[in-house]
């Protein structure tokens, strides 16, 4: 058992140098990407990167297939939007109030529905996702509906904005990496690796997936809460299904259940949207395409793939799905 503890952890520490480099090179971006509205896309496409980490938490490293990322962003930017807007509350406090919202929801959701597995807890995520859109949409006086509310902004520049991402993506990337390092986190991948058999060994499996359920949740919040003072306007578009779809093909394509795959996933979908804008609802048709090639051939996503490559190229046979074993290890 120590031996596959300590292969989890060689793979994990990997895995977690490698999302460090790839932000070190988005450090680095902007000395050779000198366009503002070039840099505003890797700005949005950073936001998306914090919804996969959010999202990945929840379905790669505890096994729950929640359809409400983008909903959690939406409830997030109108905290603080709402806050700003009515009372003329600061940024300052916004921001935290929006994590601290999306948390408790999360929190008070994942105690109902995380009892749930499978296509009925997805269906369930799914209906509160719609239920929140349309009611935040039909609330005019409050919200002003689809108009949208204004948002003040916390940068002058836009290259404010994009380090502040980054700041705040490294500091999710930390958050995520010392979790699963921790007992705790080993008891996560315990739960999605065999709940029942986590159960029998003493794991209060409920409490972890709540946890892990509100932890995802404020993530979402803060990048929502984030994206809404780049773009200085919230509308209940933010909490389509649609985005969350994006959302999980990012997961998906880069890698579910690591650091890195989510990072490089959500760069590469949403840079090549952006390329694909003008073909409209085609853009739909090509992820979704490439969700399935994916899931089917590469289920270990682009990550995945560069790990394997990486091991045959130094003469090792790729690593197994170490975290793959029996709740005991976890203990």
């Amino acid at each position: 058992m120590s031996t596959i503890r300590n292969l989890w952890a060689n793979r994990l520490r990997t895995d977690f140098r490698a999302a460090l480099a790839v932000l070190f090179l988005l450090a680095l971006a902007p000395l050779v990407v000198t366009n503002s509205y070039t840099q505003g896309i890797l700005v949005v496409s950073m936001y998306f990167a914090m919804l996969s980490l959010g999202w990945n938490l929840l379905a790669g490293f505890t096994g729950q297939f929640s359809l409400a990322p983008a909903a959690f962003a939406m409830l997030g930017a109108y905290t603080t939007a709402l806050l700003a807007y009515h009372w003329k509350i600061n940024l300052a406090i916004g921001i935290p109030a929006a994590i601290i919202a999306t948390a408790v929801i999360g929190w008070a959701l994942g105690r109902i529905v995380l009892r749930l597995k499978g296509p009925y807890l997805a269906l369930t995520t799914l209906s509160f996702a719609e239920i929140a859109r349309v009611v935040i949409g039909n609330s005019h006086e409050f919200t002003r509906g689809d108009q949208g509310l204004n948002v003040p902004t916390l940068m002058d520049s836009r290259l404010g904005y994009y380090y502040l991402f980054l700041a705040v993506l490294l500091a999710m990337l930390l958050g995520l990496y010392a979790l699963m390092r921790s007992r705790a986190g080993r008891f996560l991948l315990a739960i999605r690796d065999d709940e029942i058999g986590a159960e029998t060994r003493g794991i209060n499996v409920v409490r972890y997936k709540t946890m892990a359920f509100a932890l995802s949740c404020a993530i979402c919040g803060l990048a929502g809460s984030l994206y809404g003072t780049f773009s200085q306007l919230v509308s209940p578009e933010l909490g389509l299904v649609l985005q969350t779809g994006l959302v999980i093909s990012m997961v998906v394509i880069g890698g579910i259940g690591t650091l890195t795959g989510p990072l490089i996933g959500a760069l590469l979908v949403y840079v090549a949207s952006e390329w694909l804008r003008d073909v409209g609802n085609i853009q739909m048709i090509v992820f979704a395409f490439a969700v399935i090639i994916f899931a089917r051939f590469f289920r270990t996503g682009l990550w995945g793939l560069v790990t394997d490559r990486w091991s045959r190229a130094a003469g090792r046979k790729p690593e197994p799905q170490v975290a793959k074993k029996t709740a005991g290890d976890a203990r």
